[in-house]
C-alpha cells in the first residue's frame, strides 16, 4: 500500500523516495469506536490496520509524537525544483507540473500515523466498517467536516473525486480499479464497493482518497467560465484542509497560509500538527543555486540528496557558529528499488542477458569513491532497505513452497544461487567484469566489429541514449558511459526538462531513464502498477521498465492477497528473488538516512515518530527565541 496523501505533500522529487506507511492483507480486528451498528450488523472501526490492532483507542487526544501545545506562527520558506503551472491535484504528473504543497489544501478520508506500521484513523470520515470478506467498505464522514467556503462535505464530494482520479489520472486509475463502484447510502456515508472478495487491502486504500469539492468544480470562475476538472489551472482551488493557497507568482513561488478556523484543528489526528502560518515554496531551476539561495538565509529548510553536496557544500559560516544545524534522520519506514531502466519494449533490451551485461559494466565501487565520497552502498533487493522482506540466501520454508509451482517459468538461479551484484573497485575486477559483460552479450547474438558492438546476425549497432530530467544525475551517467564504450556500444547522455520527460516516458520514448519504487513495510495493491502486465502498456504508469512476466503476475497477487504476515514476507521475498534474476534493471545505491540542514528557527517533540522521518514540516514549530537569535535576510 503504497500511496498517501501525506507522502504526496513531499513533492514529485521525494515522493520516489518517499515511505509508503502501508501494509497488505490482514485488516485487524479493533475495539469498535462507536456503540451503534453499521449497517449489516457490522461494527464501526475509528482506525484501520493491516496485522495487528492499533496503537490509539477511539478516544484518543493526540497523537503520542506531537507537542499539543505547540505555539502557532511563524513563516517557513522551503526549495521546489523546477516549475509549476498547474493547482489541479487530479492531472499533476499527466498535465503540467503541480505547485509545492497544493496537496495540502485538501484532506482525505483517513490519516496515517506516524509512529505504526500501515495504520490510519478517521479524518474527514470519522469511523468505517466492512465484512469479514472485504468485498466492501462503508465510510461516515464527520458531520462537522466542511470546506473553506462553509458548505458541508457530502458523500456526493466523495463520489465526484473517485470518479474524477480514476478518469483523469493514470496512476490513480489504476491504484483504484478494483473499486467498482462508490454509493451513497445515507446522509453522511458512502459505500465502496470492490470487484472481488478478499482484498484485504482495499478498505485503507479508499481511505486515501484525497477529497474534491464537487460544486466548486462543477461551478464558474470569477470570469464566467465553467472550471474544467480535466484541464491545468492557475485559480486559487477551494479545498478542506489545514491550508489555502494565500498568494503566488506562476513558476516562481507559491505561499500556503494556514486556515485559522479549520474545522478539523481539534480533531484528535491533527492536534499539535500544521503549526506554521505560512508555507512558502521558492522554485529554482538549478540544485547548485538552490543551494547556494540557502546559504543565504533565502530558504529556511532543505533536504539534502546529493553525496556531493552534503560532503562538499555546507562548511560555511553559519554552519560552524550553529546558526544552521545539519541533521539526519533514520529511514525506518521503507526500502526502495532504485536504477538505471532499460525499456523492455525495445526489442535490443529483450534478452536478460543484454541487462546483466549492463550490470557487469557499471562499475558502482569507483562511482561511489569518486563521486559520493564513499557514502552509499549498492542496492541488492527490490525491497532495499526494509530488510524482513528482502530476498537474501536460497529461498527456504515457505517462500520455497510459494516458488516451487513456478520452476521452470523462472529463471533456474531463482532456486540455485543467492543473487548478488557485480564487484568492480579496482582495475582487475573491473576488466574481468567487462570479459564477463562481452561474453553474456556474445551469447545474445552480439559481437565486436572494427571496435563496434553490433547484433551478429543484422550488423545494427548497439547503441544507448542514458535520458535524465536531473543535472545531478548527468555525472553519474558520464561516468557509466565510458564502461559501456568499451563494451563496443554508442552511448549518448541526454538531460532535459521535466515537462519533455515526462512526455516522453507517457510514450515509453526512452532507452535507459534512473527509475525508483519506493516500497513500503508491507507491500500490496501497487506491486501491480509497479511489475504487472496490465501496467506495462498504460500510459503514465510506473512499470517503466515494460515487464511482463505471467511469473510475476502470479506472485503479485499472492503478495495481495496474502492471508498473515508471515505469508505476506515470504510472498515479497518470492517476488523479489524472482525480479532480481530477470536481471530487468542495473541496480544502483541506497541511503538508510535523510539529510536536512535547517536555520535553527524551529521546534519539534522530544520524543519524535519512529516512521516519519524527519516530520517536517507537519510536527515542527516557529521558535521566536531561536528565530530571535538567527537573524532572517
Amino acid at each position: 500500500m503504497a500511496i498517501t496523501r501525506r507522502h504526496l505533500l513531499q513533492g514529485s522529487a521525494l515522493a520516489a523516495m518517499a515511505p509508503a506507511l502501508g501494509l497488505n492483507p490482514g485488516l485487524s480486528t479493533v475495539t469498535p469506536a462507536f456503540a451503534d451498528d453499521a449497517p449489516n450488523g457490522l461494527k464501526w472501526r475509528h482506525g484501520l490496520s493491516l496485522f495487528g490492532n492499533v496503537k490509539y483507542p477511539a478516544d484518543f487526544k493526540r497523537f503520542d509524537y506531537v507537542n499539543p501545545d505547540a505555539p502557532k506562527g511563524g513563516l517557513v520558506r522551503q526549495i521546489a525544483i523546477g516549475t509549476f503551472d498547474n493547482f489541479n491535484i487530479v492531472v499533476s504528473g499527466v498535465k503540467g507540473s503541480i505547485a509545492g504543497g497544493v496537496a495540502m489544501v485538501y484532506e482525505s478520508l483517513t490519516t496515517p500515523s506516524l509512529d505504526e506500521v500501515s495504520t490510519e484513523y478517521g479524518l474527514l470520515a470519522e469511523a468505517a466498517s466492512y465484512p469479514d470478506d472485504f468485498s466492501y467498505v462503508i465510510y461516515r464522514l464527520r458531520p462537522q467536516a466542511k470546506w473553506h467556503d462553509g458548505a458541508p462535505i457530502t458523500p456526493e464530494d466523495v463520489i465526484f473525486s473517485l470518479g474524477a482520479f480514476k478518469t483523469h489520472h493514470p496512476m490513480f486509475s489504476a491504484y483504484y480499479s478494483h473499486v467498482v463502484k462508490a454509493e451513497k447510502i445515507s446522509d453522511r456515508e458512502v459505500r465502496f464497493v470492490f470487484d472481488m472478495p478478499g482484498n484485504r487491502e482495499l478498505p485503507q486504500i479508499v481511505g486515501q482518497l484525497m477529497i474534491l469539492p464537487k460544486h466548486w468544480w462543477e461551478g464558474t470562475d470569477d470570469q464566467g467560465r465553467k472550471r474544467d476538472i480535466s484541464a491545468t489551472t492557475l485559480e486559487k482551488p477551494l479545498g478542506s484542509g489545514p491550508y489555502r493557497i494565500k498568494e503566488f507568482v506562476a513558476g516562481r513561488t507559491v505561499t500556503l497560509e494556514r486556515v485559522k478556523d479549520h474545522w478539523a484543528h481539534d480533531v484528535a489526528t491533527n492536534v499539535g500538527c500544521n503549526n506554521f502560518d505560512e508555507l512558502r515554496y521558492e522554485y529554482f531551476r538549478d540544485p547548485t543555486v538552490a543551494i547556494e539561495a540557502f546559504k543565504g538565509d533565502q530558504i529556511d529548510w532543505r533536504t539534502e540528496n546529493s553525496a556531493k553536496a552534503w560532503a562538499t557544500a555546507y562548511s560555511f559560516p553559519a554552519v560552524t557558529d550553529k546558526r544552521v544545524v545539519l541533521e539526519e534522520f533514520p529511514n525506518r519506514s521503507s526500502g526502495i528499488m532504485q536504477a538505471f531502466a532499460p525499456n523492455l519494449r525495445r526489442a535490443k533490451f529483450a534478452d536478460p542477458r543484454v541487462r546483466r551485461a549492463l550490470n557487469f559494466a557499471f562499475d558502482f565501487e569507483e562511482i561511489n569513491k569518486q563521486l559520493f565520497f564513499g557514502q552509499y552502498k549498492r542496492i541488492i533487493s527490490y525491497f532495499d532497505g526494509a530488510e524482513e522482506l528482502m530476498a537474501t540466501g536460497l529461498p527456504q520454508d515457505k517462500e520455497l513452497a510459494i516458488l516451487e509451482p513456478l520452476r521452470g517459468q523462472v529463471p533456474a538461479e531463482v532456486f540455485t544461487t543467492a543473487y548478488t551484484n557485480p564487484v568492480g573497485g579496482n582495475p582487475e575486477a573491473v576488466r574481468e567484469n567487462l570479459r564477463e559483460a562481452l561474453r553474456l552479450l556474445k551469447e545474445a547474438g552480439y559481437e565486436v566489429r572494427d571496435r563496434k558492438l553490433v547484433n551478429s546476425k543484422s550488423g545494427e549497432p548497439f547503441s544507448i541514449e542514458l535520458l535524465s530530467e536531473d543535472p545531478n544525475f548527468e555525472r553519474v551517467m558520464l561516468a557509466y558511459k565510458p564502461s559501456l564504450e568499451r563494451l563496443g556500444m554508442s552511448v549518448s547522455v541526454r538531460t532535459i526538462d521535466a515537462i519533455q520527460y515526462e512526455n516522453r516516458l507517457r510514450d515509453w520514448d526512452f532507452d535507459i531513464v534512473v527509475g525508483s519504487w519506493p516500497e513500503s513495510l508491507s507491500p500490496g495493491n501497487e506491486q501491480r502498477e509497479f511489475w504487472g502486465t496490465k501496467a506495462a502498456e498504460a500510459p503514465g504508469s510506473r512499470n517503466i521498465v515494460g515487464i511482463k512476466n505471467p511469473a510475476i503476475d502470479k506472485l503479485i497477487e499472492r503478495v495481495i492477497f496474502a492471508t498473515d504476515r508471515d505469508d505476506l514476507v515470504a510472498a515479497t521475498k518470492a517476488l523479489d528473488r524472482v525480479l532480481l534474476w530477470n536481471h530487468y534493471v542495473v541496480p544502483q545505491w541506497n541511503y538508510p538516512k535523510v539529510r536536512t540542514a535547517r536555520w535553527d528557527r524551529f521546534g519539534r517533540p522530544d520524543q519524535m515518530p519512529k516512521y516519519g522521518l524527519s516530520g517536517f514540516p507537519l510536527i515542527w514549530w516557529y521558535d521566536a527565541d531561536k528565530a530571535a537569535k538567527v537573524k532572517r535576510s
